[in-house]
């Protein structure tokens, strides 16, 4: 959700766009993917390891000293990316990083949990449901749910389950993972059999993997508590029955007031609602500033139990105040922070400070959209001779090397290179469309455009080369608006106008904080959220200054993304091939898995959807460089970006 950044990491549907800032297996899977002639495979040798070496260790972080119990652990927040919304049905303008790992899943279990031990699989020992069953050719999917508890002494049961079911079939165009045609449009009718088992009969046959990775992975267990839809509304009474959520009407004004709600910061600490817990943690405090205080939750039924008295998130607003941060040591002194990239140089002085520097990689991919749907640009942003033009002159290579310090690999499709998983096919670690100003300006030229040269601004000579609805005489002169607050992303953002310059693209650039930047990439394509009319369509690209976490959709196959109408869908894109493709991932025999991924990958690399660039690999958003305290042991970091405060303890 994963969606809409640079610093810790952002999404509407299928994922989350991230900020920039800190930080049981695929058996099936892998068996079919070992069948299909090495078409998926881990990384070449080239991208195995970062320019510090190996990517982050799969065991907690090492630490020096003995365990003690309680005491303060603090952790950067990215660069003014500070949590913003706490109810777990988040929107697709709040769906981010720092709103679900930093935030609502400390408190807020989902039903399965993913990506522990810098691995891209699910965890069922964290997770509050026992592995699913499939039957009847895979459309009968049982879950069983772990004997949990609510805070407030209530039992996490299957009506909690119907109640976040509720929710999304009422108000599916506010959850931020609603891709049309999927979860939970495929689900046919559910049953609960007793109060802790759930049955979803779906509509036809689905993958198994991809079922769990994406689509229950989407659950989160509501308390019956929140079933209301004032702040008057009594609380419902155990076992109580037609509860507002169980009509689309009530459904969509318990979302309405909850929604109310979570906009709020100032007041969650002390709301009735958000108080009540099934994770490891309670949020004591909230400043205005973005300042999170959590305070372990004594009746967490999972395991393990926090040791920690608090965990504290820390916000920044520059890059140079992280630096300082790092560099004053002290009681209050930064056990997980990232070191900005830019202050890759003084990295060992920062390590005497106390700190073990590591290298982890998010699942994610680095892109930005371009709106497909602007009433000016969209005709020629629409057009694919365009975008394949306008991906020739992002600099992977260079900006790896010169703005990343190396910590990075790049992205040339839709599939994360880092870390290793089975989900990459062989072709996205080659680049369709590497950096050459000529062939951008070659293949501009050759649809219709005049005065592709530096010092000057193209406009369309020849609009019916141009393609459909490119006005004669428009110039390519258009705004590109990206996260302020980030070094990398900044420079980043002058060097692709500099190169664009060169070939007659004027790119206005304007900056913003993280959330701003996100909460304008509005779907304006064909079934999207807004007309292309609206005022709400007028951004033409937007640069949250990283890229894509998959979360909660954890299998790469794109149907939050890239498929026509899908929330996450950003640029608007809408490609029946594309479409088709999509689909076949998510409802091919565990054996055909293979194949079907390398299709879809293929295609997407070649159509450039988004504008890719490099995904930087420090966790969880993009910075290059993790620090760990020395006296910090239990870290771990989790692939999706989602935090386990839970598993550390300070040492002395």
């Amino acid at each position: 959700m994963h969606f809409h950044v640079a610093g810790p990491k952002p999404a509407r549907a299928e994922g989350r766009p991230r900020a920039r800032s800190p930080l049981q297996t695929l058996a099936v899977l892998a068996v079919a993917v070992g069948t299909a002639a090495g078409s998926l495979a881990g990384a070449p040798n080239a991208y195995a390891a970062s320019a510090s070496g190996n990517f982050g260790p799969t065991t907690a972080v090492p630490s020096v000293g003995t365990k003690i119990q309680g005491g303060t652990a603090y952790f950067m927040e990215g660069q003014q990316a500070p949590p913003t919304y706490i109810f777990p049905f988040i929107s697709p303008q709040v769906c981010s990083t720092m709103n679900y790992g930093q935030l609502t899943y400390l408190m807020y279990r989902p039903l399965y949990w993913f990506g522990n031990y810098n691995q891209p699989t699910v965890d069922y020992n964290y997770s509050v449901a026992n592995p699913p069953k499939f039957s009847n050719n895979d459309t009968t999917v049982t879950v069983t749910l772990k004997s949990w508890k609510w805070s407030n002494g209530e039992a996490v049961t299957s009506r909690d389950v119907a109640f976040w079911m509720n929710m999304m079939f009422a108000n599916k165009d506010n959850w931020c993972d609603y891709t049309p045609g999927f979860f939970p449009d495929n689900v046919k009718s559910m049953s609960y059999p007793n109060s802790s088992t759930v049955v979803f009969h779906l509509k036809r046959s689905y993958n198994p993997t991809w079922f769990l990775y994406n689509e229950l992975s989407q659950i989160t267990p509501l308390p019956m508590a929140w079933d209301v839809t004032s702040a008057s509304s009594p609380a419902p009474a155990p076992n109580a029955k037609n509860l507002p959520d169980t009509t689309i009407k009530g459904a969509t004004a318990v979302y309405n007031f909850l929604n109310k709600q979570a906009l709020n910061p100032a007041s969650w600490a002390q709301s009735k609602y958000w108080s009540i817990v099934d994770g490891p943690w309670k949020l004591q405090s909230m400043t205005s500033t973005g300042r999170a205080t959590f305070v372990p939750n004594p009746d967490y039924s999972g395991s393990p139990k926090p040791t920690l008295s608090k965990f504290v998130e820390v916000p920044f607003t520059s890059d140079e105040a992280i630096l300082n941060e790092l560099k004053s040591g002290g009681p209050n002194a930064l056990q997980v922070a990232e070191l900005p990239d830019e202050y890759i140089p003084q990295l060992n002085s920062v390590v005497s400070e106390g700190y073990t520097a590591v290298n982890f990689p998010s699942y994610s991919i680095a892109y930005f959209p371009l709106n497909l749907g602007n009433p000016t640009f969209g005709p020629v942003f629409r057009e694919l001779y365009f975008r394949q033009a306008f991906q020739h002159l992002v600099d992977q290579q260079g900006w790896i090397k010169k703005i990343l310090d190396g910590y990075a690999v790049p992205t040339y499709g839709p599939a994360p290179l880092a870390p290793v998983s089975p989900f990459a096919a062989k072709s996205e670690y080659q680049n369709p469309y590497p950096f050459s100003l000529s062939e951008a300006a070659s293949v501009l030229k050759a649809h219709g455009w005049a005065n592709v040269a530096p010092g000057k601004i193209a406009y369309c000579a020849d609009p019916a080369k141009c393609g459909a609805g490119v006005k004669k005489g428009l110039q390519l002169k258009f705004n590109l608006e990206y996260q302020s607050g980030v070094v990398v992303t900044q420079e980043e953002a002058l060097d692709l106008k500099s190169e664009a310059a060169q070939v007659g693209i004027d790119l206005e650039l304007s900056t913003a904080p993280f959330a701003q930047v996100v909460s304008k990439a509005i779907n304006c394509g064909p079934h999207g959220f807004a007309a292309p009319s609206s005022s709400k369509c007028s951004w033409t690209a937007l640069d949250w200054g990283a890229g894509w976490v998959y979360a909660p959709d954890y299998e790469p196959t794109g149907e939050t993304l890239f498929t026509t109408g899908a929330g996450s869908n950003f640029s608007g894109y809408s490609n029946s091939t594309a479409d088709r493709l999509i689909a076949a991932t998510t409802t091919v025999p565990e054996s055909k898995t293979a194949p079907t991924l390398v299709a879809y990958e293929k295609y997407i690399e070649d159509q450039v959807p988004v504008v890719f660039f490099p995904t930087a690999t420090g966790n969880p958003t993009s910075a290059a460089v993790d620090l760990v305290s020395k006296h910090l042991g239990g870290f771990n970091n989790n692939a999706y970006t989602n935090l386990t405060p839970e598993t550390w303890y300070l040492t002395k």
